[in-house]
Parts: C-alpha cells; sequence; structure tokens
C-alpha cells in the first residue's frame, strides 16, 4: 500500500508540474515580443526541421530555446503550447512564415557547366563591418555596424558571372545605388518580408519601382559594388551577393533577422542556368 501511494504522488506531482510549466511563459521563453527577441532573429533552424509545416516549427522552436542545430526528433508539444498562450504563440507562428513561407529559389542557380566553381557561404550574422558612412574605416572593432545578413561568395570569378534571382514573388520597392550596399534592390514578399540583394554588378533588365517580380526571375549579376559614395564604385572587397531579410514588427518598421540557415534550407531548391 505504501509503495502504491508513493507512486501516486509521485504521478500527480508529474501532472502537476506538466501543467505549471506548459503554462509558465518563463520556461517556454514565448511572450508577445518573442519575435522581436534575438533568439528569433538567430533564425537557428538546423537541417532537421526542414520539412516541418509552420506550427511544429514554431513549437520546436519555442521548446528547444530557440536552436534546433542539433535537433534529433520532429517530436514537440505543440497543442500544449497553443493552449497556454494562444496568442503569443501565434504571433510567434506568424513571424515564422513571415518569413519563410514566401521563399521558393536559393538566389544563385547551379551551372550545368562541370568547370562552374559554386558559390560558398557561413554564417557571419552580425559580426563587424570595418567601413563607415562617408568612407572612414574603424579599427575593425566597433559596436557600432554589425553584419546583418549573409555573404554568398563567388570570388573565384569575375564581378557579373553569377546571376543572382528572386527567392520570391514580390513587389520591387527599392532599386539603385546605395553608398553601403552598391547595386542594390528591395523586394516585398508578398506576406510582408523585405528581401535584399546587394552589391549587385547589374540588373538583368529595366527594373523599376513598384514592378512586381516572380520567384526565379533574374534580377541581375552577382559583383562588389558598394562602400562608396560615387555611384559604380567596386573593387573595395571581393565578389559577393549580400543577402538581407528583414520583417515588420509591433515596434520594428526593419527587423532583421538571419538568412543564413534559410540560405541552408534554399541550397535545395535551385533553378540550373547555363553559365
Amino acid at each position: 500500500m505504501f509503495l502504491m501511494a508513493v507512486i501516486l504522488v509521485l504521478a500527480l506531482f508529474q501532472e502537476t508540474l506538466v501543467s505549471y510549466l506548459s503554462s509558465n511563459p518563463d520556461y517556454y521563453q514565448l511572450g508577445p515580443y518573442t519575435w522581436e527577441s534575438d533568439d528569433f532573429r538567430s533564425m537557428r533552424l538546423g537541417d532537421m526541421a526542414k520539412g516541418a509545416d509552420m506550427e511544429t516549427l514554431t513549437a520546436l522552436m519555442v521548446e528547444h530555446d530557440y536552436d534546433l542545430r542539433e535537433l534529433e526528433s520532429l517530436d514537440c508539444h505543440k497543442n500544449r503550447l497553443m493552449a497556454a498562450r494562444p496568442a503569443d504563440y501565434r504571433k510567434l507562428k506568424g513571424a515564422y512564415e513571415t518569413v519563410l513561407e514566401d521563399l521558393t529559389y536559393f538566389p544563385i542557380p547551379a551551372s550545368i557547366r562541370a568547370d562552374t566553381p559554386d558559390v560558398v557561404f557561413e554564417d557571419g550574422w552580425m559580426d563587424g563591418r570595418s567601413y563607415m558612412s562617408g568612407g572612414e574605416m574603424d579599427d575593425g572593432n566597433t559596436e557600432g555596424r554589425r553584419h546583418e545578413g549573409c555573404d554568398i561568395m563567388g570570388s573565384e570569378r569575375p564581378r557579373g558571372f553569377y546571376p543572382v534571382v528572386s527567392m520570391s514573388d514580390g513587389v520591387i520597392e527599392k532599386i539603385g545605388w546605395l553608398e553601403m550596399g552598391g547595386w542594390r534592390i528591395g523586394i516585398r514578399a508578398p506576406k510582408g518580408a523585405y528581401l535584399y540583394y546587394a552589391h549587385l554588378y547589374g540588373y538583368a533588365s529595366d527594373l523599376k519601382e513598384g514592378e512586381r517580380v516572380r520567384a526565379g526571375q533574374l534580377l541581375g549579376y552577382m559583383g562588389d559594388t558598394g562602400y562608396g559614395k560615387t555611384e559604380g564604385t567596386t573593387g573595395n572587397f571581393e565578389v559577393h551577393l549580400h543577402v538581407g531579410i528583414y520583417i515588420r514588427t509591433d515596434h520594428y518598421e526593419e527587423m532583421s533577422v538571419n538568412p543564413y540557415w534559410i540560405l541552408r534550407w534554399l541550397k535545395g531548391r535551385r533553378l540550373v542556368f547555363d553559365y
């Protein structure tokens, strides 16, 4: 009898603990502004969750402290989480949908030619940047300007060699020269994400602000433009495409998220061009 009583007490304790944890926002690290946190912005999606639906992905991120790089299973408690904090859960899920659901293609197509070197990229999220507005250079340790994107490197070939395509459908909001970004194009995807392609060598056609583009449409060519007030400045860094992804939130007009793992997911979805 004593043993049975102990087992019953333990069972009741476990149920109470599970109930508490499922409704405790600190445990789940979920609140009304979680989508503005550094954890959310880091987008540590990992490879395992690549095929997960948005509800499962959202629950996995919350339950695994927003880091799925070591994830081994898609098991999660999404129903419990939705019941515990429904409004916060919906807002976070909506943010993941905004970032991810419109994306269709990796921005650099594969080449049919065996001798074309493939592009490479790594996670340089929030690395320091030495070029300052106006052409000034700091000591490389500034706490001011950080890298809010991902660089896809094509330095084994000259500027203008690698084609750049739109990752999604959308509308061109910005196009033209920027001191930092060189020849750039900014596209607003249907769900609201702003997709930024920078350092282009040139544009594929006479693209204009307000024009609609489709996923996979040729936008231009990878280059090394920028870091100069003079339009057309080149040669200040290696040839690459800077990809930025931004969303609007409750407190930010443009909040950047880390594109690295997103690009890793998209690497399996590439068009094939002859170049």
